[in-house]
């Protein structure tokens, strides 16, 4: 028996569900979306999974540079540009 005094933690399902009724909405989830943009070399270590060294080298080269934008110290890259950019090959060792 469900009175106005038994905690919610002790219902069950189906008393919750009876208590409840069919006036339950239907919740709508979004896909949620990655950051679409890393801040300074950290973020942008953090978007490589690599150390800040590594990070500073990737930016320095110049591989990248279209979706970085930076502003005096302030750094700002756009993270799917980047990964786009990075991914793309570019000259190298034939095998």
């Amino acid at each position: 028996m469900v009175t106005n005094d038994t905690p919610i933690a002790m219902l069950t399902v189906g008393q919750l569900r009876e208590v409840l009724g069919n006036n339950h909405t239907e919740v709508i989830h979004a896909p949620m979306s990655e950051a679409k943009y890393v801040y300074g070399i950290a973020g942008l270590a953090r978007l490589f999974n690599c150390s800040i060294p590594t990070a500073n080298r990737i930016k320095a080269s110049g591989k990248i540079d279209k979706a970085i934008k930076q502003i005096g110290r302030k750094i700002v890259v756009d993270a799917e540009l980047a990964l786009e950019l990075a991914g793309r090959k570019d000259g190298g060792r034939r095998a």
